[in-house]
């Protein structure tokens, strides 16, 4: 696979120092610290570096932080897979006219959810509910396991936490340092069939692979969900999480600037089951983002052409062949 990707780049480079493209400058993309996230930043980069003859960075983020960014510097140009009910502050933004919605990257949604383990539900049916979990936290070794610093869905789960009071349930909180900790917490939890309660979203290789239950959490309350998503939520109050919808956002001036650019990420949008596919093969293959973007690439040619335009899809079938 990494020969794979080193001649596909050779290759493309040898096509734009004959073609001499110019139409495409510097682009900055986010690469979210999460699997999905990072493959969708792989597999555009590759389209705009192959397709356009663009000359991208890639900026390491994740969701709070990168939207920052957008407010206060304008960069990066491209804001990839935002889940937006984890970032209020993107709808200033958008109004302000410093950034625009290019597409639902994930098309159907995506889902945060507390989660345990379906062998757990089987022996204990009690654990389908929050009230189930929080009246036996032995039962699934009172530890809630939430997601990293830095991810949007915290500031939700935090004030969750408090609302739904784990402190006096004698539910510990146990704050993962990476979504790799998190993911491998679940594996190691179904391998021995062990006890586990806590946060994950889809879609993912994860879920694919460990079936999960979500935990009802009771109904969805909008004015409590307003709330829990701001830092300075005074009394959070209990509610479900919804679905998500899962964006790509461009900065104003990335749509003004490279028009095609931003009619490819206007385009780009996968499935939730197409992206699951795409997770379990690279677990399977032990894949980085960038190979499992040339697997992508050569293996879902009908999927991606329709993306891009007549040149770059011409200068990428000539690269492929």
């Amino acid at each position: 696979m990494k020969k794979s990707i080193l001649a596909l780049s050779l290759a493309g480079a040898a096509i734009f120092s004959t073609t001499a493209q110019a139409e495409c400058g510097e682009v900055s993309i986010t690469e979210m610290n999460w699997a999905s996230g990072a493959v969708v930043t792989s597999v555009a980069k590759f389209l705009m570096e192959q397709g356009y003859g663009c000359t991208v960075q890639k900026v390491p983020s994740s969701t709070v932080p990168s939207v920052t960014s957008v407010a206060e510097t304008g960069k990066p140009d491209i804001l990839t897979e935002l889940w937006l009910t984890s970032v209020p502050m993107y709808k200033k933004l958008e109004d302000e006219g410093k950034v625009i919605t290019a597409t639902n990257v994930i098309a159907d949604g995506g889902k945060d959810s507390w989660l345990v383990p379906k062998y757990l539900v089987d022996k204990h049916p009690e654990l389908k509910t929050i009230e189930g979990v929080l009246a036996n936290p032995q039962l699934v070794g009172g530890r809630f396991h939430n997601a990293p610093d830095g991810w949007g869905i915290r500031i939700k789960n935090d004030n969750l936490i408090k609302a739904f009071d784990f402190a006096g349930h004698k539910m510990n909180v146990f704050n993962h340092g990476s979504g790799e900790t998190l993911a491998a917490s679940i594996a190691s939890a179904y391998q021995s069939k062990q006890p586990w309660f806590g946060y994950y979203w889809a879609p993912t290789s994860v879920l694919g692979k460990y079936e999960m239950v979500a935990v009802d959490m009771g109904n969805f309350d909008k004015a409590s969900h307003d709330c829990i998503q701001d830092t300075e939520c005074a009394n959070p109050g209990k509610t479900s999480l919804p679905s998500a919808t899962v964006i790509t956002a461009v900065t104003r001036d990335l749509a003004n600037r490279e028009p095609q650019i931003y009619e490819l990420m206007s385009n780009m949008s996968f499935t939730s089951a197409e992206m699951s596919r795409l997770l379990a093969w690279q677990e399977k293959n032990k894949a980085s983002a960038e190979e499992t973007a040339v697997h992508f690439i050569t293996q879902y040619g009908d999927t991606w052409s329709g993306w891009i335009d007549d040149e770059a899809r011409q200068k990428l079938s000539s690269l492929l062949k």
